[in-house]
């Protein structure tokens, strides 16, 4: 959705999850009913092929590729799953390879948990900055990574120049630093195919948890936004009190854009509670049960949510769950999540609460990525063709 908002148009989309296919399907149907203004409408011309993506024949796609986007699934470098990482089949890097050699976009993105950049896996790291820089050396037969990898340090330092080759980029982002209401670290991984001689970085952060600690302590703007009054404002923590005394003005000086909190995100959103408003907007319906306890105890309504995960088995209470100024709690909406992941109101999601949460703890920030790939669609428009 970011890529498309970004002014890409898809020519496939491969995806085997039936819940999340069906989610798009059903936005797509509802698309007579709205304006063509509406977020909804970047899914209008959306091509899904539920299926298993090893089984896709890249062949059917005839038009030049501007862009390839991924997401390969995260679970084995997840912090949370089982740390198999290459020996995990659920691993999908050597398809993203696939699909380079295939389709011979000028860029790619990928997207992946933080995890991926762990002491224990950074070598199966560095296979795959380099497979993706010379995509064209495959493995041999039966052979090991580790032995393909020695492969292609070796090629790729003799400086020799491939047939098809990317210079590959990659940088670990905080999307709360983007303005998307969440502390969600994530790596992105860039690449432009080299003839084109691209000199393209990642855009750089506009938001700063500084200048979120200045317009609640020091100017009180952030509560004056959302009218809260001076009796009713909470007290500035004792660390940041002195964290401020220590800073000084070189705080005062790195103020750009607050970090967005879940405040900010949902307050224009009735209490779900209130189930006669909640009622008339869509998937904000009030889940009972939520609890706190030791490392659950959910994300404070006046910060960045934590990172929200779809989970393994089940949704994660403490990460899904919203800590109110009383010490109250309770669960996320769909939609509250929904906000927190900067997808549209109108983008419905008409499967169960669990299936919902964990749809939308798998995604992408949409404004997050919409980022990033306006920068990447931005550049190749900057780009003479290969060879001029």
């Amino acid at each position: 959705m970011g890529c498309a908002k970004a002014g890409f148009h898809h020519l496939a989309l491969i995806e085997q999850d039936k819940h999340s296919c069906y989610t798009i399907r059903e936005n797509q149907q509802h698309l007579h009913s709205i304006s063509p203004d509406r977020g909804i409408a970047l899914l209008s011309d959306w091509q899904i092929h539920q299926m298993d993506v090893t089984d896709f024949d890249y062949s059917k796609i005839e038009e030049e590729i501007d862009l390839l986007a991924g997401g390969p699934p995260c679970q084995p470098f997840s912090i949370g799953g089982r740390h198999s990482a290459f020996l995990d089949n659920r691993d999908m890097f050597p398809q993203f390879f696939r699909a380079v050699r295939a389709l011979r976009p000028k860029a790619f993105l990928i997207e992946n948990v933080r995890g991926l950049l762990r002491p224990s896996f950074i070598n199966y790291f560095e296979y795959i900055i380099l497979q993706l820089t010379h995509p064209e050396l495959l493995p041999k037969p039966d052979e090991p990574w580790v032995d393909h990898l020695a492969r292609l340090e070796r090629y790729h330092h003799t400086g020799k120049s491939d047939d098809l080759g990317y210079r590959v980029t990659f940088r670990l982002l905080n999307a709360a630093d983007y303005g998307i209401p969440q502390k969600r670290e994530r790596v992105f991984i860039v690449g432009f195919r080299a003839e084109l001689k691209a000199n393209w970085s990642f855009p750089e952060p506009t938001h700063t948890e500084e200048a979120l600690i200045w317009h609640k302590w020091v100017t009180g703007e952030y509560w004056e936004r959302h009218t809260i009054a001076c009796k009713e404002r909470p007290e500035m923590p004792a660390k940041l009190r002195s964290r401020l005394q220590r800073a000084g003005a070189n705080l005062l000086g790195s103020v750009t854009a607050p970090w967005c909190t879940v405040r900010d995100a949902i307050a224009d959103l009735p209490l779900p509670e209130n189930t006669h408003a909640a009622v008339e907007i869509s998937n904000h319906v009030y889940i009972p049960g939520a609890r706190s306890y030791p490392g659950h105890t959910g994300s404070p309504l006046d910060e960045p949510a934590k990172t929200l995960k779809a989970g393994v088995h089940g949704v994660p209470g403490g990460e899904n769950m919203l800590a109110l100024p009383d010490g109250q709690v309770r669960y996320f909406t769909v939609r509250e999540a929904a906000r927190l992941q900067t997808f549209p109101d109108d983008y419905y999601f008409p499967c169960t609460w669990g299936e919902s949460m964990r749809q939308i703890g798998n995604a992408v920030p949409v404004n997050l990525a919409h980022l990033i790939a306006s920068s990447i669609r931005s550049h190749l428009q900057e780009l003479p063709l290969a060879g001029q």
